[in-house]
């Protein structure tokens, strides 16, 4: 009799479950090490550093100014600045070898992968755009190189891409140069060269920092919905801690080269382990203002009435295209006195302090440097003036001469106003301590500085031709919130040791909520409201200071329970 043998029975309930797909590594770092020059302050600016970085998440690093952030970024891009060497690591993008114990692809396949698998936002858009070209011919270049689109094609994506960033009158600004446009509006342009081709690996190293909070908000939407559509993931490089709660899926602190912290967002912003962590988010500036300052008053240092500004521009016809970028705006600055004048990108702010310190001729109205009328003096004659009247600009950049070392630069102003080259020197060496830097990095050149050393240079740069008014054109936009919170410090410092008045111009409401004793509010070329800031902050009295307001990321943004 034969005996058959029952098949054993499969039950659909006992099928072992799906296993979950791997995650897709997009950014693989492993013990990298660069090295500093031989006269650095520290012998690495990384050390035995790790980084992964999945599809579609997003990792924020934050620390101060010379943590080496910016090396990071740039090392991985495979563009260090001169002086720097990578010693030892590993680096893999999406699969593909970058670097190999310390040694790099090739140049050829580097080119080819930037723009197309890896893209970077610069922190310095003047840097990053070439002057001589067009915006349009810039974005235009990157798409030759990498596509084979026909030029009207071409020109389609650009013009699309630059109104997704948000940039007002996107064939206008297709056929600008980078010195016609704001400070934001430069920073937009490179933001859309970084994103048109959609690379899988987006690197932004501080890509809001010239952005108002209006437009900031924007382009973070618009890099979320970039990782949505190529599963991209996001290499962001920030200080602004409300920015961080807001995107940031993991967190790494960094402090002179070292991982201090790293772990998932919620965990580093609410319950951060080490103390330098706690002390960079308590840095943070809150949106309170301060109670009102007593005042010395007196005559105004610096006033301006009815100022306006038009700028024509002509066709191929040679016909007139009047552009107002400011009209009808009026200031007054006492000894002692910090104004503020806040909006968004575009809003005439910069316009408005350039007219006041005659970088630019105003259209109309009158400029009082004291009680002398500057509105219409040629340059001869207003140059011994000018040592009354000091600014710091937004990009540390236009202000310190590559070619020259720091201490020459530092120097430089304070002797061409009369000072002698021995007090010079020594007023140098004073404000290097002022700022926090070695006095022994006088003989060191900007690019030798990280950004926010060298907005701190370039503000030491302005005092040492000790002015009576400081113009500040987002002075302190490009530093992290520890260094802002003492440069802001120095700035009280100075101010009250000198009596100087001070024009800050800002589109972060946080730093001016705590500097400023009177705010300007600024929209279209226009001063839409002003008054105390404790009153504009607390009673807004206009629907655009309401949606500024409304828009600004919070100090307690980034440590709520």
């Amino acid at each position: 009799m034969n005996t058959l043998t029952s098949p054993t029975p499969v039950f659909l309930d006992s099928a072992p479950p799906p296993q979950p797909r791997p995650a897709e590594v997009i950014l693989d770092v492993q013990g990298l090490q660069v090295a500093l020059p031989a006269d650095a302050d520290r012998p690495f600016a990384i050390e035995h550093l790790d980084v992964r970085i999945e599809a579609g998440q997003t990792l924020c690093i934050v620390g101060e100014s010379g943590s080496g952030k910016s090396v990071l970024a740039t090392t991985v891009m495979g563009l260090l600045a001169k002086g720097l060497k990578a010693t030892q690591g590993h680096i893999r993008l999406a699969g593909e070898t970058l670097m190999d114990q310390a040694r790099l692809a090739p140049e050829s396949r580097l080119r080819a992968w930037r723009g197309t698998r890896m893209g970077m936002v610069f922190q310095e858009p003047m840097t990053a755009l070439n002057p001589v070209h067009s915006c349009g011919e810039q974005v235009d270049e990157l798409l030759r190189t990498h596509t084979q689109w026909p030029a009207h094609e071409r020109k389609a994506h650009i013009l699309a891409i630059f109104d997704r960033v948000r940039l007002p009158d996107p064939k206008r600004i297709y056929d600008s140069y980078p010195h016609q446009l704001s400070g934001g509006q430069r920073q937009r342009i490179v933001i859309a060269m970084a994103i048109i081709l959609k690379p899988r690996l987006l690197i932004c190293d501080e890509p809001t920092t010239a952005l108002d909070v209006t437009t900031q908000a924007e382009i973070l939407r618009l890099i979320a919905e970039l990782q949505v559509e190529q599963r991209s993931a996001v290499l962001f490089i920030t200080h602004d801690m409300g920015v961080v709660a807001e995107i940031a899926d993991q967190v790494m602190v960094m402090h002179r080269g070292r991982v201090v912290e790293q772990g998932p967002a919620e965990q580093v912003l609410h319950a951060p382990r080490e103390a330098y962590t706690r002390m960079l988010l308590d840095a943070v500036p809150g949106m309170t203002p301060p109670p009102p300052r007593e005042l010395p008053g007196g005559r105004a240092l610096l006033s301006a009435t009815g100022v306006g500004k038009t700028y024509v521009r002509r066709d191929w016809l040679g016909r007139a295209k009047p552009n107002t970028a400011l009209r009808d705006a009026s200031v007054a600055v006492h000894r002692g006195e910090t104004v503020g004048v806040v909006g968004e990108s575009g809003s005439g702010k910069s316009t408005f302090a350039r007219c006041m310190i005659r970088l630019i001729d105003p259209t109309e109205g009158s400029i009082l440097w004291g009680e002398t009328p500057v509105q219409s003096l040629p340059e001869g004659r207003l140059r011994p003036l000018r040592s009354r009247v000091q600014v710091v600009f937004q990009d540390p950049n236009r202000s310190l001469n590559p070619r020259r070392t720091v201490g020459s630069s530092l120097m430089e102003g304070a002797m061409n106003f009369g000072m002698g080259e021995r007090q010079a020197r020594q007023t140098a060496e004073e404000l290097m301590d002022r700022i926090q830097l070695p006095r022994t990095a006088l003989d060191r050149y900007p690019h030798q500085f990280s950004g926010g050393q060298r907005q701190r240079l370039a503000i030491a740069r302005a005092v040492a031709c000790q002015p009576q008014v400081l113009v500040a054109d987002e002075a302190v936009s490009a530093l992290d919130v520890s260094v802002q919170a003492q440069i802001l410090a120095l700035l009280r410092e100075i101010q009250a040791d000198l009596g100087l008045g001070i024009l800050f111009i800002t589109h972060d409401l946080r730093v001016a909520a705590q500097l400023c004793d009177r705010v300007i509010v600024m929209s279209q070329g226009e001063i839409v409201e002003q008054g105390p800031t404790a009153q504009v902050f607390q009673q807004p009295a206009h629907d655009y200071t309401r949606r500024l307001l409304a828009a600004a990321p919070r100090a307690e943004l980034a440590r709520r329970a």
